[in-house]
Formats: structure tokens, sequence, C-alpha cells
């Protein structure tokens, strides 16, 4: 029977050698060794880890549609349990990555061309819609606008 045991396997042996090249922190808690060697301790700890990094996502979440900085809080929220737990070591390294090629992406003189290009056509049609509405309606409100 394959449980996927390999494939994990695998992958794990895949991110080392990408930690190795780029010189990234290995995998695994960042808690102090005297923290660690004490097995109640550590469990302590990393559920320590888990309720303030859970409670800062949390905040994060209820920023997305109010005011505030939500994506940012949540990723601090991500940072603060990839102290302690490889999964989010895992999935903070992803978003860092996918980050970078995005930057890189943008950073491309064709593609911010383009971007400036359509911003500029964008202002135009915004500008002429405007410039429509005044000389017909003048300087009026809409709610104030009689019929």
């Amino acid at each position: 029977m394959n449980t996927g045991s390999d494939e994990a396997a695998d992958a794990v042996a895949a991110d080392e050698a990408e930690q190795a090249e780029s010189g990234a922190k290995p995998l695994g808690s960042r808690a102090p060794e005297f923290i660690q060697a004490r097995r109640a301790l550590h469990l302590s700890w990393q559920v320590g880890v888990f309720i303030v990094g859970l409670a800062v996502v949390v905040a994060g979440i209820i920023m997305l549609p109010l005011p505030g900085p939500g994506w940012l809080v949540i990723f601090g929220g991500m940072a603060i349990w990839a102290t302690e737990f490889v999964w989010a070591q895992l999935v903070l390294r992803w978003t860092k990555r996918k980050v970078t090629e995005a930057t890189q992406r943008a950073l491309d003189p064709r593609v911010r061309r383009r971007n400036i290009i359509l911003t500029t056509i964008g202002l135009v049609i915004i500008a002429a819609l405007v410039g429509v509405y005044v000389w017909k309606f003048g300087l009026e409100m809409p709610w104030n606008i009689k019929q």
C-alpha cells in the first residue's frame, strides 16, 4: 500500500536542497534550547505560539473588510507561526517566492510600459466622462439634479 511518504520525503529533500542553495534557515522549531530539551515546556511553548499567531491572523482577517493593513497582519501571524511550525515555514517560503516572482514581472519594462499606457487610457476616459457630465449638468452634485 502506497502511503505517499516517498513523495513527501522527495518534497522535503528538494526543499532542503533549495534552502541550502539560498542560505535559508533550516526548518523546525526556533525555540531556545532549554525549552526544546523539556517536552512539556516545549509543548506549552508551541501552544502559546499557536494562540498568539492565531490571534494575529484573526485580527488580520477582521481588518480585510475594515480599515487596516489586513494582509500585512495576516503575514505577520504566519511569521509568528513560522517560528515554531514547519508547515507555516513552508507556506511563508512559498509566499515569499511568489511575491518575488510577481515583483520581477512587474519591474519588466514591457509590463511597466503596458501598465502606464492602460492607466493613461483609463484616465482619459474618466476625464472625458467628467467633462461630459460638467458640460451637461454643470458643477451640480448628482443627487441635487432636478429631472
